[in-house]
């Protein structure tokens, strides 16, 4: 078992991100920078891509295996009796609930952004059928279908026709992390259904403003009931960390701190 990937900055209460997609954690250099002045932020990369991985072989990825990635980042990183918080986004929300249900003891409030954690939802089968197609038109026209047809289904509306394209090659496929997320990433983790009944640490599910109407936010509220958790919205849509960054962070400091925190 190799050491977890992870970078650290700021100071202050230990907050974990697990970043969505492939966990590549590009982009969040912004948010990180605007959380710095109030938390060491510790940015959790499970495949390492960010740390000389990407172009290594990747297998079909499995959710308890970042939540015990995460688990073992905090036990590297906390003091010994201390907690933290967590922020997950996308695929990192599914991580960050799995770790919730599996390894509470470390942690004070855990928040899910737009877990894609379908099948919670009544028409969960359904759902869940529609992010297995994404991965078969990946696998058999590319990207550009793959990613006409996801927004589609985020969106909750028909795809129409989708763009034609090829098949990636096995060494396009690697040096991609939105390929790798679709290849091994999207279609156990959207499988992923965490037991309903309340966590054991604090829970805040949100969806972005921009997400209302959308699959997503209404997995998140129903999630939110089904957790007895708090449901919250967050600036943009399902890539408000990277859209609003500066937002997002004084956001999540005032529902992590409270309202009363200067930004």
């Amino acid at each position: 078992m190799t050491d977890p990937h992870y970078d650290i900055i700021g100071h202050g209460p230990l907050l974990l991100l697990l970043p969505g997609g492939a966990g590549h954690p590009m982009g969040l250099g912004p948010m990180t920078e605007s959380l710095a002045g109030h938390f060491t932020v510790v940015t959790y990369d499970p495949l390492g891509l960010a740390h000389g991985r990407l172009g290594e072989p990747v297998e079909d990825q499995r959710v308890q295996d970042w939540s015990d990635g995460a688990r073992r980042v905090l036990d590297a990183t906390l003091p010994e009796s201390g907690s933290a918080y967590v922020l997950g986004t996308s695929a990192g929300a599914i991580a960050a609930l799995d770790l919730l249900a599996r390894h509470p003891e470390r942690l004070r409030h855990v928040i899910a952004h737009e877990p894609p954690c379908v099948g919670v939802l009544p028409d969960g089968a359904r759902q869940q059928a529609a992010f297995r197609e994404i991965c078969a038109v990946y696998r058999a026209k590319g990207l550009a279908a793959a990613g006409a047809l996801m927004t589609a289904v985020l969106e909750d509306r028909a795809a129409g026709e989708l763009p034609e394209g090829q098949p990636l090659t096995r060494e396009e496929e690697l040096v991609s992390p939105m390929a790798l997320s679709l290849a091994h990433v999207l279609g156990p983790f959207t499988a992923y259904v965490p037991e309903a009944g309340p966590p054991q640490a604090r829970l805040t599910v949100a969806a972005g403003t921009d997400s209302r109407g959308q699959l997503l936010y209404r997995t998140a509220e129903f999630l939110a009931k089904a957790q007895q958790g708090d449901f919250v919205e967050f600036p943009g849509g399902h890539l408000g960390i990277l859209q609003h960054p500066v937002d997002f962070a004084d956001r999540l400091t005032r529902t992590l701190l409270g309202t009363g925190v200067r930004s």
